[in-house]
């Protein structure tokens, strides 16, 4: 039975299946078995993209770095996007139409109008960075004990919250890839570095509080954990899909993994600890490690993700965009 007419769906046109997105606030779409949207298609992945209802009643698409992408009306999705009634979406070689008839007034991106998403799409330069790069531990085991259909909405609830919470401490951009999200802040005013940074820990300090929590109002077998690399360079940064490529970004995610062996929740590149203008131990200690891809073993500031909240609560006044 098809819900309501003005209740949002996706059509299959080629066989004119409807998928309800009445009830819910997210639904996988793939060709596994737990996805709400299942595509009988190789070239889609078995957890391909997750469409959310947000808090504001519109609806948007991510990507989970998926084999062959995701795409709006032939553009590629990297970032979620807030769809409009009628929008072609494609995955794979998968095409459906997002129908919404209550809401069919054009949308906006998901970012608001006169933010600084805007500044990087004519950004084709080596830009002052930090990249910092949050990855779910242990996720292997974790798929391997859950159903599918929680497995989708649990990463769907965590990249939404994510999400959000690194957009309020002025991220330019985040990217999803599998259980991992990464997000860029760019550095425009050299005079603010530090307070820039300052934002990147409590941003990277909201997702451990998020992920930790998640536990709470999802029926996982328990708390989740998070590791996560933050590091500061030029990058190549630029387009419409905000893409952030260059050494900069490969070191944070070589950091992240790095927190595995060093035993902290979180580690920093060195130019990120200097331009903090921190004492050393204060919260951050010394670690010489090994990233994968570099001849020589490299400078890390870690610590817990413990010390570092501590660390925030004490500075003398919270740092407002």
């Amino acid at each position: 039975m098809y819900p309501p007419r003005s209740a949002p769906y996706l059509l299959l046109e080629t066989s004119a299946r409807r998928f309800p997105l009445a009830d819910g606030l997210s639904w996988a779409v793939g060709r596994g078995d737990g996805c709400a949207v299942i595509l009988d298609s190789r070239s889609v992945s078995r957890l391909h993209a997750l469409i959310q209802k947000k808090d504001d009643g519109d609806f948007c698409l991510v990507d989970l770095g998926s084999r062959n992408g995701s795409f709006v009306n032939s553009k590629r999705v990297s970032i979620p996007l807030v769809l409009r009634d009628s929008d072609r979406l494609i995955f794979g070689d998968q095409e459906l139409v997002f129908r919404n008839p209550v809401n069919s007034a054009p949308a906006v991106s998901t970012v608001s109008s006169g933010s600084r998403f805007e500044a990087t799409t004519a950004l084709h330069t080596h830009s002052l960075t930090t990249i910092a790069v949050a990855d779910i531990r242990d996720y292997t085991p974790l798929a391997r004990s859950v159903s599918e259909e929680l497995l989708s909405q649990t990463l769907g609830t965590w990249f939404l919250r994510v999400g959000q919470a690194v957009q309020r401490q002025g991220s330019w951009a985040q990217k999803y890839i599998g259980d991992a999200v990464m997000a860029v802040w760019v550095h425009d005013d050299a005079s603010r570095i530090g307070a820039d940074l300052v934002r990147v820990l409590q941003a990277v300090a909201e997702i451990h509080e998020i992920t930790t929590q998640l536990h709470t109002t999802l029926p996982l077998p328990r708390a989740l954990r998070v590791g996560a690399g933050v590091n500061t360079g030029t990058a190549i940064v630029g387009g419409s899909d905000y893409t952030a490529l260059g050494d900069t970004v490969n070191a944070a995610f070589r950091l992240e993994t790095a927190t595995k062996s060093i035993g902290m929740g979180i580690a920093l590149g060195e130019r990120t600890f200097t331009e903090l203008h921190l004492a050393p131990g204060v919260p951050f200690v010394q670690r010489q490690v090994e990233l994968k891809g570099y001849d020589k073993p490299s400078t890390a500031w870690a610590t817990s993700f413990e010390e570092l909240q501590q660390f925030l609560k004490g500075l003398s006044a919270p740092v407002h965009r």
